[in-house]
């Protein structure tokens, strides 16, 4: 058995827990509203069709903040559509997707459910087909408590009091070749600036987000966000990331590691914004909006699922539904690991997506919902997770991958909160050739207990749970003992795993 040793010391936190690190994503995409939030003819429905079990698990969950409506959907979305009489709202050919959107669900009946999953809505504005008179449009009918011919209009269809939407997208992936509307960083940049500005006229407590590059391995990326800022620096609060990652041809160890490049992209982005912060002599700092991350397999789409044809335009098709793995699980939970590492610059994060689309959650039309592996993960750190995220020094073996070269095996990070005490370490161990065995200094918490300890892990790393083994892989438990000042925990190979230490 290997050895690691890790020291915690609350003294040096990176910075405080936002709950919008805990955020989701819901976009018009496959299953994802339609027979998965929303569906009327289901034992579980309530008056207004969205399924009771759905919301039970998006509780559980713990998602805050939700960006809507997409996407790659939001760059040809005509917010109006969505609005009004049901009856009269049109049909519409979604070119994102290759799909009919019934608009169904729009802004009001998404708020409903918001109000009943108790988080907040973070909206997008399409910046593809769009400008900047419809993002007003949509901010005074959404912001504006009445007055106004949009405003009225909101009250006329049922909600008499403002939206109050917090958080903005200026559009989505601009430098993505796929999306509508798709533009250089100069042009986006000078949209997004003019956007920002009208809209801060409008309703200056806002926050907006500006997109960054669609990835770390876009050929735009680090010189788009440089240029793009330089347009709106002073506009916008926040620059978007997006990453997804996967196993590609059985490189596991790479997978495993999948964090490290989280890392450095987060790093490289928040290196550029100060650059150019720096060059116009700002004090003012640039947060991050992480609002698309997850595991996606994204080959399988384009091998498998993507629709084609003139006239071949479903409703809410099987898209991008995939089956994680433990492996999967173990990866996601080191991605949450990055995203607190970074709490002084990630503001927000968007998991990319909530049910069924690349989703924790899974449902079947007119049968039953389950938790996929990667649902335990972000459900216990969402709710272990509290006061400061404190960086862990760790000290331990490395692994050989053929992507990122040595790696550490373990990876940590921890948070603790100040008023309460209570404590938090999330774990990692990426080794695959056997358990290690960790001594975690904590003596500088005094007197603690373990509270809880939860471990994730499977014998068959490529476990799953699906409809017919809906509860295949659930959490255990993990020996975790304080003796002397020094937590001693043993994780065994491809783990993840949650320690909460209470005052005792």
């Amino acid at each position: 058995m290997t050895t690691a040793r890790l020291t915690l010391d609350a003294r040096f936190p990176i910075g405080a827990v936002r709950r919008r690190l805990f955020g989701g994503f819901v976009e018009h995409l496959g299953r994802h509203v339609y027979d998965g939030i929303y569906e009327p003819g289901h034992p579980q429905a309530d008056e207004q069709g969205f399924r009771r079990d759905v919301l039970e698990l998006v509780r559980e969950l713990g998602v805050s903040t939700i960006r809507y409506p997409g996407g790659n959907f939001v760059s040809g979305f005509r917010w109006e559509d969505g609005v009004g009489p049901r009856e009269q709202r049109p049909r519409r050919l979604d070119l994102a997707w290759h799909s009919t959107e019934t608009n169904e669900i729009g802004l009001h009946e998404f708020a409903d459910w918001l109000d009943k999953a108790g988080s907040d809505l973070m909206l997008a504005v399409n910046l593809g087909t769009r400008g900047v008179l419809e993002a007003l449009d949509l901010l005074e009918y959404s912001n504006v408590p009445g007055g106004t011919t949009l405003s009225q209009q909101r009250i006329d269809n049922g909600r008499a009091e403002p939206f109050g939407v917090q958080v903005w997208c200026l559009g989505n992936e601009m430098d993505g070749p796929w999306q509508l509307g798709h533009r250089s960083a100069d042009d986006y940049g000078k949209i997004a600036s003019q956007t920002a500005k009208g809209m801060r006229q409008l309703d200056p407590s806002i926050e907006l987000v500006v997109c960054g590059s669609s990835g770390a391995s876009m050929p735009t990326f680090g010189e788009w966000e440089r240029v793009v800022l330089e347009h709106t620096y002073d506009d916008v609060d926040m620059i978007s990331c997006h990453a997804y990652y996967q196993e590609h041809d059985g490189d596991i160890d790479s997978f495993l590691a999948s964090s490290i490049d989280t890392d450095r992209f987060i790093e490289a982005v928040v290196a550029t914004a100060d650059h150019v912060g720096a060059v116009r002599g700002s004090a003012k700092k640039i947060d991050i909006s992480f609002d698309e991350w997850n595991i996606w397999y994204q080959t399988r789409f384009h091998d498998v699922d993507q629709i084609t044809g003139v006239d071949n335009w479903p409703v809410a098709p099987r898209l991008l539904e995939d089956v994680y793995s433990v492996l999967d699980a173990v990866v996601f939970g080191s991605l949450m690991i990055s995203l607190l590492k970074h709490a002084d610059r990630v503001a927000s994060a968007s998991l990319a997506q909530l049910v069924n689309v690349i989703a924790p959650i899974m449902t079947e039309p007119g049968g039953p919902s389950w938790r996929q592996t990667t649902f335990f993960p972000f459900a216990i750190t969402s709710r272990l997770a509290q006061g400061d995220a404190l960086r862990l020094r760790v000290e331990g073996p490395t692994i050989e991958t053929e992507k990122f070269g040595a790696v550490p095996a373990v990876d940590a990070v921890a948070t603790h909160d100040a008023e309460t005490g209570a404590t938090a370490i999330f774990l990692v161990h990426r080794g695959r050739d056997g358990a290690v065995d960790l001594a975690i200094d904590i003596s500088g918490l005094g007197d603690v207990e373990v509270a809880e300890a939860h471990l994730l892990h499977d014998d068959d790393p490529y476990a799953r749970n699906t409809l017919e083994e809906p509860e295949r892989v659930t959490p255990g438990t993990v020996d975790a003992r304080v003796d002397g000042g020094i937590l001693h925990v043993t994780l065994p190979p491809i783990a993840w795993a949650a320690i909460s230490l209470a005052r005792a």
